[in-house]
């Protein structure tokens, strides 16, 4: 029986890099994004490169009333799967955020709460499944500690950490293996007006290091691997002394 992937949030770099590892590796694909017709012709173009299976289907994360019936829907449509990817993220405008409601709702809930609402739908569906299946979960090193540049982004991913964390707790003792990945700066159209960016990752080489870590059964991921370290340091720094960085 052939291994299928549901990666939602697909429209991104990470994403269809991810995607593209996973079919190089003999994964068929369900690629859900907001906007279907747009992810055509990256799905025809793994079809003809990996001589595999690839699934489209509309995804709107925001529409909540939508999420506990995603599993099965997609079951319906598709067939079976066995390993989610959600890449959904929204980094938004903070200095915008900060007085426009609307604004740091879409951060707040795009990055946190519909993320949650969705993995634990799905957590529960692969669950009933009893056999090897798994959940990789992408947040960002900006949920590792607040700062005054992102901290709506960061509050929401750092949410996000916790929630896999708790959900990985629950699976420990099931056949779902769940991963965080917290990925550094990535060279994406999300990232690409922001300033004063360091030790940039290509979308491939994060996705390089998120298949070869599940394929571990690694519980967190930093990618690039110095991040870590970086975010070690950075979460030492005592709060007397980080609440005056300019960060």
């Amino acid at each position: 029986m052939s291994r299928r992937a549901l990666i939602l949030g697909a429209k991104s770099a990470i994403a269809q890099a991810i995607a593209r590892r996973l079919a190089a590796e003999g994964f068929d694909l369900i690629l859900a994004a907001r906007n279907k017709s747009q992810m055509e012709p990256f799905a025809a173009d793994i079809e003809i490169r990996f001589n595999g299976a690839v699934g489209l289907v509309e995804f709107e994360a925001l529409e909540w009333d939508t999420l506990s019936s995603f599993g099965a829907r997609i079951e319906r449509e598709f067939g079976e799967f066995q390993l989610v990817v959600l890449v959904v993220g929204y980094l938004g405008d903070h200095r915008k955020a900060m007085r426009d409601s609307e604004e740091m709702q879409q951060i707040l809930h795009s990055n946190f709460t519909s993320s949650a609402l969705v993995l634990g739908h799905l957590a529960n569906y692969l669950e009933e499944k009893k056999e090897p299946c798994g959940i990789i979960g992408i947040g960002s090193v900006a949920g590792d500690r607040g700062r005054q540049s992102n901290y709506l982004y960061g509050a929401a991913k750092g949410g996000l950490a916790l929630f896999l964390q708790g959900l990985r707790n629950r699976l420990s003792a099931t056949q779902v293996h769940v991963m965080t990945v917290k990925p550094g700066f990535v060279d994406t159209p999300m990232t690409e007006d922001m300033e004063g960016l360091f030790l940039v990752a290509s979308p491939e080489s994060v996705a390089n290091d998120i298949v070869r870590a599940y394929k571990k059964k690694r519980d967190i991921l930093y990618t690039p691997w110095f991040w870590r370290y970086i975010m070690l340091i950075i979460k030492y720094i005592p709060e007397r002394i980080f609440k005056r960085l300019k960060l």
